[in-house]
Order: C-alpha cells, then structure tokens, then sequence
C-alpha cells in the first residue's frame, strides 16, 4: 500500500509493455478456460471482499493468476497482507 502511494505521489508509473504482455496473458488463459473478463473482475472483487473481513490487505499489489498445467487449472490470489483485523468481543 506504502509502495501504490509514493508510486502515484511520484508518478511512477508501471511499465506499459509488461502491462500489456500482462493482459494479453491473462486473455490467453482465460480463453482456454472459458471464462469472461466480468465474471474474472466479479471473482477478484469477491474474493477481496470477504478477505477485507479479516485482514487489510494492500489493494494496489493484489494480483490474481490462473496457473494451468495439462490437465489442471489453479486460480491464484495474491496479496500482501497488512495487519489481522481483531473482532472485538
């Protein structure tokens, strides 16, 4: 989250070719898979609601992946987590 923020303060920004062999990775596996951007957006969006409940996380460094081997698929969320948010009794 720290590192997202002096990015925008500094303007830094990510490279545009690694972001765009990035996309055009993600959009290969995903055809493989069947599986639209929306439905890939809605999961991400899911998945960091529900971990939001228990943990901060830094959304600016989350990535979420599709590992495929032969006759595997694997979905992959990661992300680093900030601090372990306490329930209070």
């Amino acid at each position: 989250m720290l590192s997202g923020l002096l990015k925008r303060f500094t303007g830094q920004k990510k490279n545009s070719k690694d972001e765009a062999k990035k996309r055009l990775q993600f959009s290969l596996i995903y055809d493989k898979l069947e599986v639209n951007d929306t439905t890939l957006v809605d999961l991400q969006n899911d998945i960091v609601d529900v971990i939001s409940k228990y943990f901060e996380i830094d959304k600016d460094s989350l990535e979420l992946k599709v590992k495929r081997d032969d006759n595997v698929s694997a979905l992959v969320f990661n992300t680093p987590i900030l601090h372990v948010r306490r329930k209070r009794a």
